[in-house]
């Protein structure tokens, strides 16, 4: 497996999502069928190929926050829906970032429900290299449910770090519903550990949202921010 700062080197300021979500792979973490297309047509010829629904989001080093400009569309059951995110994506990006170079547009499966939680590493200028865990997903903001230790991390330790979030039930079983996969979502944790306490260039690695389902877990969106 290639190091993130071999993928990285070169480079400044951020990834963008496509690049991210390779390198996630590579680390055996799960992200959805996707593709990056900069023609509309083609875009749709491979959509039918996944099938819908699909959710569809801008492609820009320039966008860090996707969703507040306009450049993302969720739940797209057609062609005609597609074609129609496409075109308005375009045009709210214009009209709210107009500076931002769009690179292409990525076309992804939508990924089953589950819990949203997020993980996140950095290197903090008073404590070095630091992960977090949080409940919440992109609602974290509001919830600030979270939990940090120093990077690296064990299995052991990731799992402590969610059971001190409130919201852990929501992962082991709460009213009746079904236990999450906690080792799972505690093996990405570990990951991200070890990638910023290993990095030479990573400022940042967030996955928000990491959607935790009964087997296994899904990375929905991922950036990577760079010293």
């Amino acid at each position: 497996m290639v190091s993130i700062d071999e993928l990285i080197k070169g480079r400044g300021g951020s990834l963008v999502e496509p690049e991210v979500k390779g390198f996630l792979k590579e680390c055996s973490i799960a992200v959805p069928r996707s593709f990056v297309e900069t023609d509309l047509e083609a875009a749709l010829v491979k959509a039918a190929e996944i099938g819908y629904p699909l959710v569809l989001k801008v492609v820009s080093r320039d966008i860090i926050h996707k969703s507040d400009v306009g450049g993302v569309a969720v739940g797209l059951r057609d062609e005609q829906e597609l074609r129609r995110a496409w075109n308005e994506i375009y045009i709210s990006i214009a009209h709210r970032c107009p500076s931002a170079k769009i690179e292409g547009f990525l076309v992804e499966e939508m990924a089953p429900r589950g819990v949203e939680v997020i993980v996140g590493a950095l290197r903090d200028e008073q404590f070095g290299p630091t992960v977090m865990f949080g409940m919440g997903g992109v609602a974290i903001e509001l919830i600030k449910d979270v939990s940090f230790r120093l990077a690296p991390v064990d299995e052991a330790g990731a799992i402590e770090m969610m059971k001190e979030c409130k919201g852990f039930p929501l992962l082991s079983g709460y009213r009746g519903n079904s236990a999450k996969d906690i080792k799972a979502a505690a093996g990405v944790i570990v990951k991200l550990a070890g990638i910023i306490a290993g990095s030479r260039l990573v400022k940042e690695f967030e996955i928000n949202p990491l959607v935790v389902h009964d087997d296994g877990c899904m990375a929905l969106d991922a950036r990577v921010i760079l010293l």
